[in-house]
């Protein structure tokens, strides 16, 4: 059955799923409805491992939560993490994640891309967090994601003092892998996803458990190891890149 979408646009390929954050009328805020959307796309990526490639519509990746659903929203709505739970969620789909920012990433947009695995932006790119200008804190995974990704000090100057970070200071802070012209920006995003799925789909899927997984982990390196050395996939690439060498 085919699901429809209000707030995004889902196509589906072979090795990947690309979404397209659709709100035009409000810079792709994420509203109540863009969450639920997302849930389901998460299901579907959860059901059928591949990779995702997220966007935003019109110049623009998300510019923050939608404001007047937040003012609605009081204390037991802030308990049940409506943002965070879904973020988490895109954070830990089995396959890798890529974010392609082309304008404004703010607010909840900006969580959003920081919970995908790699982000790649346009020139044009600006990501901050200015919730305490609104009476609140970037609390859907920003305080704890965004020094992890550039560091403390970055971190507290784009959460405490509410400095924007372009494209250019993004990629010296290491938040995204590189800026490319607007025009090549879903171009290099798929060229990116091209790579990895050349590589093999259950080596990806282990290693970024291991990665995301806290503190050291020598026992899981080891059983996703043990894992990997007795597929037939590893067998039969390295075959292929030892007959290549013999052959050179």
């Amino acid at each position: 059955m085919t699901t429809t979408y209000e707030t995004l646009l889902v196509d589906e390929y072979t090795d990947r799923v690309v979404v397209t954050l659709h709100r035009p009328e409000a810079r792709n805020a994420i509203s109540g409805l863009m969450i639920r959307e997302l849930h389901a796309v998460c299901e579907l990526l959860e059901s059928d491992p591949k990779l995702l490639l997220l966007t935003g519509h019109g110049g623009v990746f998300a510019g923050g939560a939608d404001i007047a659903e937040l003012l609605r929203r009081g204390r037991d709505e802030a308990l049940q993490g409506i943002n965070s739970r879904l973020f988490e969620r895109v954070r830990r789909l089995p396959m890798p994640t890529v974010a392609a920012i082309d304008g404004w990433a703010l607010g909840g947009g900006a969580e959003l891309s920081y919970a995908c695995d790699i982000r790649i932006a346009g020139p044009d790119a600006v990501f901050g967090n200015p919730e305490p200008g609104l009476g609140i804190l970037a609390a859907a995974g920003a305080c704890w994601r965004l020094p992890e990704l550039v560091g403390e000090s970055v971190a507290k100057q784009v959460l405490l003092a509410g400095r924007n970070l372009d494209a250019q200071a993004a990629l010296a802070a290491g938040l995204v892998l590189d800026v490319v012209p607007t025009e090549k920006l879903l171009d290099e995003a798929h060229a990116l996803l091209d790579r990895m799925a050349r590589s093999a789909a259950t080596a990806l899927r282990l290693t970024k458990l291991v990665v995301d997984s806290p503190g050291a982990h020598p026992v899981a390196d080891d059983l996703a190891q043990a894992v990997l050395f007795e597929g037939q996939d590893k067998k039969d690439r390295m075959t292929r890149f030892l007959e290549k060498r013999s052959r050179a």
